[in-house]
Order: C-alpha cells, then sequence, then structure tokens
C-alpha cells in the first residue's frame, strides 16, 4: 500500500491565489473562464511562481460564493468557454450573441455574476438545441455521461426540476419532485423521453470537463501545481441534500460561536453531516468528492478542518448562532447536575428562559393588558407571577418572530431566549441533557449562583470538554485518513483552532497547516509578537491575506497594526520614511512579501492582489475595491474581484514580472 507522503518530501514552493472568474485574457467575455488559466499558467511560470491556487469551480447556481454549491462535484459552466465548444462553430447566431456578451461586460470593474451567467447559459442552450439530437447520440459523450455516474444523474435533474420550479430552493418543489429515491431519480435519467432535457445540463458538464482538464494539463506542463479548494459544507439547497438526505442532518445549521468580533456568532445556514450514516457507507461520498477533484488538482485546500473533528452547530430554528455548541459532545445530564446539588427547580432556572413582565411592558407602550395577551401567544405564566417560560413549541429565534408581537416585545423575548446557563441538546434515558450556553458567564442565571456553584459548574464543563476533545481526534483521525487522497497534496484551513489534537494529527497524516502572517502571533506573550518566520513550521502554508480578509494593503493602510511587524523584521532604512507615513507603497509591499517569502513553510502563496500592491499600475486607487468578500454581508460587491488587466498585459510587464520572480526567490 502506497505510504502517505511525509512532511521531508515536501519542496519549498511559491505561488498565488485567485479567483477564477477574476481571470481575465483578451478573449474572455466578462468573467474568467477555465481556458483562461493556460494563459495565468505562462505568466507564473515566467515570474517563478510554481502553485496557482483556485477558489472553489464548483455550480452555485445564482449564488457568487463558491462556497454556496448546487453540487459537490459538478463543475461551474460560466466558466466555460463558449468560442472553444466543439459545436460553437455550428450555431447560427452564437458568435454575433457572445460578442454582443463581450462588449456589455467585459470592461467592467468586477463582474456581473448573475448577468453574465444568465447570458452565457442562454446561448449555451441555444447551441445545445441545435446540436441536441447529435449529442443525444453521441457514443463518446454518453460514455463519459456513464463514467460520472451517478451524480451526474442526480445534478441534471435536479438542474431540471429547478428549472421548472424558477430556481426556488427544492425545498418550495412539488412534493413528489422533493421526496424521490436514489433509483428513481436514475430512472428518470433514463427516461428517453425527457432524457434530451436532462442532457443539456450533462453536456455542460461535460465541456466543463474538458476544457478544466485541458487547463490543469497545460499547468502542469508549465511546471505548476494546481491547486484546489473543497468547502466542507454543502448548500441545503444542493443536489447532494436532495439526493443524500441521510447523508445530513437538516434538523441543525453550522456555524461559528460568539466572539469579539460577531456576539451573536455566525449562522452560515448550511445543514451538517451525518457522520454516523457517512462512516457506515465507508465515507464514499467524500472520497468520491476528493477523486473527483485530483482529476483537475496536484493540491487541495481542505476547508474548515476544524469541522471535522466537531462543528459548531445551532438548531435550524434560529437565525443566529448563539445557542449553538459543539458536535459531537459529552453533554451535562441531570445527573450530574444534582451531584453538585441542584433540585429540578433550579436546573429549570440554569436552562429555560424566564421572562419577566415588566419589561416587555415597558416595550409595547406601558400596555399591561395588552402585553399579557400577547406573551401568552408564545409563553406560559408560571402561576401568579410576573414570570413567564416559553412554551414548548418554540424551538428557537425564527419561532419568536413568527409570533408577530410588537417588535419591541419581540426584541425583549430575543434578548431573554439567549439568557440561560444551559440549553436542552437532547434527551438520555427520558431526561434532557445540555450543554453550556457559549456566552454562559454573562446571564443572569449564572450571575445568581455562589461562588463555590459557579466553580463547581466550570470544573464540569471542563471536565467534559476533556473528553469532548478525545473524542473530536478520534472521529478526525478516522474521516481525515479516510478521505485524504494520496494523489494530491492536501492543506488544512485551520484557523481559529484552539486546542492541541489538531496540530498533532495534521502533521500526524502530512496535512500542511496555514500561517496567516497577520495572526501569526504569540498571543501568550505581552503585546502578542510576531512569529519570526523562521519558526513557521515547515509542515505549513504561508500567505498574506485570504479571501475573507482585507487585503495586507488595506490592513496595513486602515488597520494600521503593522508596528509590531516592523519591530520584528527590521526594513532597510531607505524605506523609513515610508512607513513612518504609514503608507504601503509598492516598496513597503515588496519588502513585506519578501520578507514573508523568507518563511519556513513549504508553500508560500499570496493572493494575486498582494502582488499588485507592487505596482503603482496595478494597485487599485482605492484598496478596499480589491477585497473578494466581506463576511456577514450580502451584496454584488462580494466575490466578483476581477484582475484590472489583462494576463496578457502583466505578462508583458517585464519589470512586474521580474518584481515578483524577485520576491519567489527569497522562498528558493
Amino acid at each position: 500500500m502506497e505510504q502517505k507522503k511525509t512532511q521531508k518530501s515536501f519542496k519549498r514552493l511559491m505561488g498565488t491565489v485567485v479567483p477564477l472568474g477574476a481571470l481575465k485574457t483578451e478573449k474572455s467575455c466578462g468573467i474568467g473562464e477555465y481556458a483562461d488559466i493556460e494563459a495565468f499558467a505562462d505568466f507564473c511560470a515566467a515570474a517563478k511562481l510554481k502553485i496557482i491556487q483556485l477558489l472553489p469551480v464548483n455550480d452555485t447556481g445564482t449564488e457568487s460564493s463558491p462556497y454556496s454549491a448546487l453540487s459537490a462535484f459538478a463543475l461551474n459552466p460560466v466558466y466555460i468557454s463558449i468560442e472553444r465548444l466543439p459545436e460553437f462553430k455550428k450555431s447560427s447566431k452564437a458568435a454575433e450573441k457572445l460578442s454582443k456578451l463581450k462588449a456589455k461586460f467585459e470592461n467592467l470593474p468586477r463582474f456581473a455574476y448573475r448577468e453574465v451567467r444568465k447570458e452565457k447559459l442562454a446561448i449555451m442552450r441555444e447551441i445545445y438545441e441545435e446540436n441536441a439530437d447529435a449529442i443525444v447520440k453521441n457514443k463518446e459523450a454518453d460514455k463519459w455521461f456513464v463514467t460520472h455516474m451517478p451524480w451526474i444523474a442526480f445534478y441534471s435533474v435536479f438542474m431540471e426540476f429547478k428549472r421548472k420550479h424558477k430556481d426556488a430552493s427544492w425545498k418550495e418543489w412539488a412534493q413528489k419532485a422533493r421526496d424521490l429515491e436514489a433509483d428513481e431519480i436514475v430512472r428518470m435519467w433514463e427516461d428517453k423521453q425527457l432524457r434530451k432535457d436532462y442532457l443539456f445540463y450533462a453536456w455542460m458538464q461535460m465541456r466543463a470537463d474538458e476544457q478544466f482538464r485541458k487547463a490543469a494539463d497545460y499547468a502542469a506542463a508549465q511546471g505548476i501545481i494546481l491547486k484546489g479548494d473543497i468547502p466542507i459544507l454543502m448548500n441545503e439547497d444542493s443536489c447532494d441534500v436532495w439526493g443524500y438526505p441521510d447523508f445530513f442532518d437538516a434538523s441543525m445549521r453550522a456555524g461559528a460561536p460568539p466572539d469579539m468580533y460577531n456576539e451573536s456568532g455566525q449562522n452560515w445556514g448550511f445543514p451538517v453531516y451525518n457522520w454516523k450514516v457517512l462512516e457506515e457507507v465507508d465515507f464514499w461520498w467524500w472520497k468520491e468528492r476528493v477523486a473527483a477533484a485530483s482529476h483537475f488538482y496536484k493540491a487541495c485546500r481542505l476547508d474548515h478542518i476544524l469541522g471535522f473533528f466537531r462543528m459548531y452547530q445551532m438548531c435550524e430554528r434560529d437565525f443566529s448562532a448563539f445557542l449553538g455548541h459543539t458536535a459531537p459532545c459529552v453533554p451535562v445530564t441531570h445527573k450530574d447536575l444534582a451531584g453538585l446539588g441542584f433540585s429540578p427547580a433550579r436546573i429549570r432556572w440554569l436552562s429555560e428562559p424566564h421572562v419577566p413582565t415588566q419589561p416587555c411592558v415597558d416595550a409595547n407602550n406601558g400596555d399591561y393588558q395588552g402585553t399579557h395577551g400577547a406573551l401568552s401567544a408564545g409563553l406560559d405564566r408560571i402561576g401568579n407571577e410576573e414570570l413567564w417560560l416559553f412554551k414548548p413549541q418554540i424551538a428557537g429565534e425564527l419561532d419568536i418572530l413568527a409570533l408577530s408581537l410588537p417588535q419591541g416585545v419581540t426584541d425583549v423575548l430575543l434578548s431573554y431566549w439567549h439568557n440561560r446557563t444551559l440549553f436542552k441538546v437532547g434527551e438520555e434515558k427520558g431526561e434532557d441533557v445540555f450543554m453550556p450556553t457559549w456566552m454562559h458567564e454573562n446571564t443572569t442565571s449564572w450571575n445568581s449562583l455562589s461562588e463555590e456553584e459557579k466553580t463547581a459548574l466550570t470544573a464540569l464543563f471542563e471536565k467534559k470538554n476533556k473528553r469532548n476533545e478525545k473524542i473530536w481526534e478520534d472521529r478526525a483521525r478516522t474521516i481525515l485518513s479516510a478521505i485524504t487522497s494520496n494523489k494530491m497534496i492536501t492543506c488544512a484551513e485551520d484557523l481559529g483552532v484552539n486546542f492541541k489534537a489538531v496540530p498533532k494529527l495534521l502533521a500526524e497524516l502530512s496535512i500542511l497547516s496555514l500561517r496567516v502572517v497577520r495572526w501569526t502571533r504569540d498571543y501568550a506573550k505581552a503585546d502578542a509578537p510576531y512569529v519570526p518566520f523562521k519558526k513557521y513550521p515547515e509542515l505549513s502554508v504561508t500567505t498574506t491575506s485570504v479571501h475573507d480578509s482585507s487585503t495586507t494593503r488595506m490592513w496595513w493602510e486602515n488597520e494600521r497594526e503593522y508596528q509590531g511587524f516592523v519591530a520584528a523584521n527590521k526594513p532597510p532604512k531607505e524605506l523609513a520614511a515610508d512607513i513612518a507615513s504609514g503608507a504601503y507603497t509598492p516598496a513597503v509591499a515588496k519588502w513585506f512579501l519578501e520578507a514573508a517569502a523568507s518563511s519556513a513553510s513549504a508553500f508560500c502563496i499570496f493572493p494575486i492582489q498582494d502582488f499588485f500592491a507592487v505596482s503603482q499600475a496595478y494597485r487599485a486607487q482605492n484598496a478596499a475595491d480589491e477585497r473578494v468578500n466581506v463576511p456577514g454581508t450580502v451584496n454584488d460587491f462580494n466575490w466578483t474581484y476581477r484582475l484590472p488587466v489583462t494576463i496578457e498585459t502583466l505578462a508583458a510587464d517585464t519589470d512586474f514580472v521580474k518584481d515578483i520572480a524577485a520576491i519567489a526567490k527569497k522562498h528558493a
């Protein structure tokens, strides 16, 4: 059996990361395309860059976020080069329409994802219709479809249903379309009367696969490693959640806990996995997903690696992540609490929000009687006290909103919904079991406890957490050992990790961790000094910024947290004036990137925007315009970054190419 790579086998390589849609060539049509990778590989080879890392390229439908896929396997057809389709020349009007599309969209500062997608798919639909009979009878195409079963059938049937339902979520479809078994989906795919409709989507996937493989092979021939990105989660509105519901727990949502930046945490809206069921089938769905990626990539980034250990999750009826917990978990039981001297009444006090009447009355313009009537719709009064408990059917924040109470009263109820030390996560032996709320030390019930009770509960929580960490390590070892591929170098997005099992297991499995310069600091020491680049672990990837952060230039100029970096890395004297002014000039940018490139990490992969900062010609006038995504916001800006000039222009700029090559040399 082939052994996994060890740490010593990794070469020191320099590269860049870019969203595929951001690429621009002289032949582009409003958005980057698979074929554009070839020109970009030529540019990277000239600049001595050996890795091109792409953001995910799965089909996301009308969503511009590459992390919101409709399929774990299907490629996004928006990146197809229509001119390179074999059927293009046979189409009577495609060339004219493509020319109009290019004129309309190609010169925009950011790509118009939805509009470009709509028009490109319309052109491809016409090309398909003109060639459909030949495609249906094409034996080579049929062979490709058979090779890519069953996902191609699931995806094609799903997309046709989605078209008929005007892109609505599958949960809004007619019931007969929602609740199909896997064998029923395959039978629909094989239905000769419907086959022509389904083959449109399958044909686009075949052509996308051909173009992407050709580009990947071309990059490899130039000595370039193509690195992909595999998101850990799936959109609920995806053919995988629709077709394999047993693999997912749709009653829960994944996210991140509250922190100093977001007091409500993050609710990503994606269902969590049913790992028990996936393990029963030997993780075949995940194995196939990784195998599909290996057709194009020599390396891959596993998104949110922490989620393979444990996932922070919350009830599907909540829109925030305030009442979330890590899973799997060893819960707090009634027996645990009774052993600490807590009676059933006090357990209820700790675990159920007790809502006083008066704040609700105050929020309802002092209407005492009206407030009592309103509260009774979703809460039960405790005897004659001016205290209320939520009714059992109130399972989350969305249920509170559904009561349609005055906004002020709703806000009060939501605040009390969060205000508890413990919350129910299930039942064991007929009794409720609990987890502590993430912010339990700020709750009314916690602050009503004696110091001895607080100490005892804290010790109980810590004891449970130690047991959890062992469970999480074992689970991640089982999953990651099964799904990581010897065909690809595996890299982890392990930001925010705070327990020892993660780096231990990554090293054990030869998975490279991630080091973002601005966050690679020794937070246990005063002033959190930067970790010297020479002390970065070899089994890691160094980067200067990520798609969810500001660029390095924006961080330097706007967030102004660079003083510690300057002190640790001693810039040359000729940069003193620029640094004193706070300006991230091209010279400062080059010094910063060269310093980062000296990292001991096996790989250094910097965003293309950070390389543009070394050139006055390519850096944006406003640094904020170079961001890829601003987390927590939904708008047309996110995920639509585009290169400021064509790749041909970059390649012809010998000074820029030499500057990047000089940076890359620092990592040789």
